[in-house]
Formats: C-alpha cells, sequence, structure tokens
C-alpha cells in the first residue's frame, strides 16, 4: 500500500513539476517520482529484517 501511495504523490509531483516548468526538461521531476518509489520499495523490502533484529513480532 505504501508503495502505490509512493506512486501516486509522485506522479502528483511529476504533474506539478511539468506544469510549472521546473528543471529543463520533464524528466527532471519524473525522476523525483522514480526516487521516491524506489525509496519505499527498499523499506517495504528491507522492514522484515529490521523488524527480527529489534525483535518486533
Amino acid at each position: 500500500m505504501g508503495v502505490l501511495i509512493a506512486l501516486t504523490a509522485g506522479l502528483a509531483f511529476w504533474l506539478v513539476g511539468f506544469a510549472l516548468g521546473w528543471g529543463r526538461s520533464p524528466v527532471d521531476p519524473f525522476l523525483v517520482t522514480v526516487l521516491v518509489v524506489v525509496i519505499a520499495i527498499t523499506v517495504r523490502a528491507v522492514k522484515p529484517f529490521i523488524e527480527r533484529l529489534t525483535g518486533r513480532p
């Protein structure tokens, strides 16, 4: 669910960035979207290992 929220927020950011002309091309705001989604996927993948290390069930 968190990845979907990150994707939605990132695409909204891309749309606003594209409309306002941030960066030199539409690719610049899209790279921020990709970064947000990659971070969300990484957090989702690492979360079980961190919970196991800290002793949470």
